[in-house]
């Protein structure tokens, strides 16, 4: 199994309502901005050891499951709102850092997360760093109706059991689950993900931390326009990352490119953009001390 080299600590923090699960790497020191780092859809914050194990630096590290994944209680709905993940941050950022500034990463849902809300929250965040957060393709007011017509349809599916994710007989048949999804995940980093993305159950299975209500569509139409303009209200520098595959056209068959994400990263005015090469969308698995080498460097230019 992987050996992780640097410790990690966990917390559960009151936050509206919620139990939430905060995993913590280092301590708070004089002079150390909090790097916070957010997990991707269907993942939980132990995901992140890899890349903090590949940090040439000490860093103060904050990483929380979010509601509905991982350690974190599962919220008493049936499906969730973007906007509350926002609002989870901000709470979870009153509680770790207080009025400091701190630097921000996220990762694919993360990643969006991290984006809009640099842009709602412009003075919270010193540096930002987007990792194949890409946002979705654009809509248009007429897909409303067959919107809304989808999310009804897939609650009624949900309240059946219809969605709900599959279950395993033993940790190995979980980081092989993680494998398949991941063709470059090694063995051993694969074997140690397991222990923390799943649980087993009474019943001897063992199951994904992830609610299943999280495979529900949005019910909201994904509005270009009010993320154009959060994106224009950031203020941190900010470091786009993506991987040397293209994510992008693997889900979206040129629905949406990178050169269209491109133009909407036009927006921010103090950014750039770095690719990481043998690399798929879970980058910070896959190549963590080239991703580690390009995040110290920009934190502390």
């Amino acid at each position: 199994m992987y050996p992780a080299r640097k410790a990690s600590r966990s917390e559960f923090v009151a936050i509206r309502n919620l139990r939430y699960h905060v995993r913590l790497w280092g301590e708070p020191a004089p002079g150390r901005t909090p790097l916070v780092l957010v997990h991707g859809w269907m993942d939980v914050a132990a995901s992140w050891q890899f890349m903090v194990d590949a940090f040439a630096r000490d860093h103060y590290v904050i990483a929380p499951d979010w509601r509905g994944f991982g350690l974190t209680e599962l919220p008493p709905t049936d499906n969730y709102w973007f906007p509350d993940y926002l609002a989870d941050l901000d709470f979870l950022l009153d509680h770790y850092a207080g009025a400091q500034p701190v630097d921000l990463v996220g990762h694919s849902m993360g990643g969006n997360i991290a984006m809009l809300y640099a842009g709602a929250r412009a003075e919270r965040i010193r540096r930002l760093v987007n990792l194949e957060g890409f946002g979705m393709a654009a809509t248009q007011p007429e897909q409303a109706p067959k919107r809304y017509a989808q999310w009804i349809a897939q609650l009624k599916a949900f309240h059946r059991g219809e969605l709900d994710l599959q279950s395993y007989d033993s940790l190995d048949g979980v980081a092989a689950r993680l494998m398949k999804t991941n063709r470059r995940l090694p063995q051993a980093k694969a074997d140690w993900l397991a222990q923390h993305w799943a649980r087993r159950e009474a019943d001897g299975r063992w199951r994904i931390l992830g609610d299943a209500a999280h495979k529900i569509v949005n019910a909201s139409l994904y509005r270009v326009d009010e993320v154009l303009a959060l994106y224009r209200a950031i203020q941190a520098p900010l470091l786009a990352v993506e991987a040397g595959d293209d994510s992008l056209e693997g889900w979206w068959k040129g629905r949406y490119t990178l050169a269209e994400y491109h133009e909407r990263l036009k927006n921010v005015a103090d950014h750039r953009v770095a690719r990481v090469d043998d690399a798929g969308h879970m980058l910070h698995h896959d190549q963590p001390e080239q991703l580690a080498q390009l995040l110290e460097a920009f934190l502390e230019a």
